[in-house]
């Protein structure tokens, strides 16, 4: 079976007059038609660089070193600038985290939903005008009629999502993007703008990637998580196996940070201590051993490799492995190691 979108082996890097920073390092995942994937991980950890690899508008410094990206089965890696114009819109469409920076504040909201759809579409001006109406509509914007004329900065930040939704899905994209769509929005406009894209999503039959640092934005709506860490995707797998059945600390200590609703109004919430690794600076061993409480003396040294812990769930920590063939964990280092590799990554970025 062809997936839709199959992502293998991507590497992303910027050049910088300091160094290398290798934003994604080997991040490998399929993406199945109508299905919704997320994407998981603090700021800095690849994310959104992964997405606009996969689109190709990665800014100066910044470029593919590695890998494939194939939609439909063609690569798209390495394709002609007008081929990935036809690309992105058409097949492929994102959100941007922030819509009142995405949207061009000199030109009205009809000015620029009709202009994408005239550019993919070669509709007339007057058929692309009624599309925007027709879309501005689909997404919940009363008096679409009313709003094309109108700017940006007259309209709410959850209507100007909702105009960023409705230019992404003008031209009825196989996938979407959505770059921490909600990021800017409070808590009833949040959930408002996830039913709406689920709605559309099953209207539309499109898939969706929903790139988050939020594990419980997305715990239910998406088919499959990716959990990133540091370029490299540390855990993969359904989202039932993710949030039920975590193998890998990071993904563990997110868990352990949203708010539950049952606890004890006094009790505190577990923090991931420490802060996110120098890309730089990568470590040859695990990026997240020095601030991970369980980290063994294997970790400073060695990069765990991918390892099946179910059918449909993957980890990347030494723990899973090494509990699976019964080594003495307590021999192999502990927060010992953990404390080591801080010393070590703060002397090399010295």
């Amino acid at each position: 079976m062809q997936h839709l979108l199959e992502v293998k082996n991507l590497q992303t890097t910027f050049f910088t007059p300091s160094g290398e920073v290798r934003a994604v390092g080997n991040v490998s995942f399929n993406l199945e038609p109508g299905k919704v994937l997320g994407i998981v991980g603090e700021s800095g950890s690849g994310k959104s660089v992964t997405a606009y690899s996969i689109l190709q508008i990665l800014t100066h410094p910044g470029r593919i070193v590695g890998g494939s990206v194939k939609l439909h089965g063609q690569e798209l890696v390495g394709l002609p600038e007008e081929e990935m114009r036809k690309v992105r819109g058409n097949k492929i469409s994102i959100i941007f985290q922030d819509p009142m920076t995405s949207l061009n504040p000199v030109f009205t909201i009809g000015n620029q939903l009709m202009e994408a759809i005239i550019l993919h579409t070669q509709r007339p001006r007057e058929q692309a005008r009624e599309r925007a109406i027709e879309m501005l509509r689909l997404v919940g914007i009363n008096e679409p009629e009313k709003r094309i004329h109108q700017y940006a900065y007259e309209l709410s930040g959850g209507m100007r999502q909702r105009v960023m939704i409705a230019m992404a899905l003008a031209c009825e994209p196989d996938i979407l993007i959505a770059d921490e769509p909600t990021t800017a929005l409070d808590v009833t406009i949040q959930a408002q703008i996830l039913e709406l894209m689920l709605e559309l999503q099953k209207k539309l039959g499109m898939a969706i990637i929903m790139i988050t640092h939020d594990l419980g934005v997305i715990a239910n709506m998406c088919d499959e998580v990716v959990v990133m860490y540091a370029g490299r995707i540390c855990e993969r797998g359904t989202a039932p196996e993710i949030f039920y059945n975590p193998r890998h600390e990071y993904t563990r200590g997110l868990l352990r940070s949203i708010p539950n609703i049952d606890n004890d109004e006094k009790s505190r919430l577990i923090p991931i201590m420490g802060t996110p690794v120098d890309l730089l600076n990568l470590p040859k061993g695990c990026p997240f051993a020095p601030r991970c409480e369980r980290a063994m003396k294997v970790c400073l040294n060695q990069f765990p490799e991918e390892y099946w812990v179910a059918k449909d769930h993957i980890a990347s920590c030494w723990v899973n492995v090494l509990e699976k063939v019964g080594a003495p964990l307590a021999e192999l280092g502990g927060q010992e190691a953990a404390q080591q590799m801080a010393r070590e990554g703060e002397e090399a970025a010295q």
